[in-house]
């Protein structure tokens, strides 16, 4: 992933509800979420909820498919790696020693300065 991808991905999971629906996309797995689901889920209206995905699609972060009436949203992991590898591609790479642990994601809360991250 270049710069200006990750740019626009950060941008679009820099909003409250782009990020749930992002979370529980990722959560759900390659199964996806009907967009009804989603919506119920985040507590937003098809209109709003529209617009977000629709911000999500464009920064390449989802996927969507029809299945009958429905459209069917899933996270691109594929898409998700290649932004945690931009992040940590050059892990320590001017300490002269290896990370390690440093740069493996951790399951749970992480600890960012004095903020919990979920």
């Amino acid at each position: 992933m270049k710069g200006p991808a990750a740019i626009d991905a950060f941008g679009a999971l820099a909003h409250q509800h782009r990020l749930a629906i992002y979370r529980a996309l990722v959560r759900r797995g390659a199964d996806g979420l009907a967009a009804g689901v989603i919506g119920e889920r985040v507590g937003l209206l098809p209109s709003s909820l529209t617009f977000h995905l629709q911000a999500l699609q464009r920064a390449g972060l989802i996927r969507q498919r029809r299945e009958g009436r429905q459209l069917i949203y899933s996270a691109d992991f594929a898409a998700m790696n290649a932004l945690l590898s931009y992040l940590t591609d050059n892990c320590c790479a001017e300490s002269g020693e290896s990370c390690g642990i440093a740069c493996t994601p951790s399951r749970g809360r992480v600890q960012a300065g004095s903020r919990k991250v979920a």
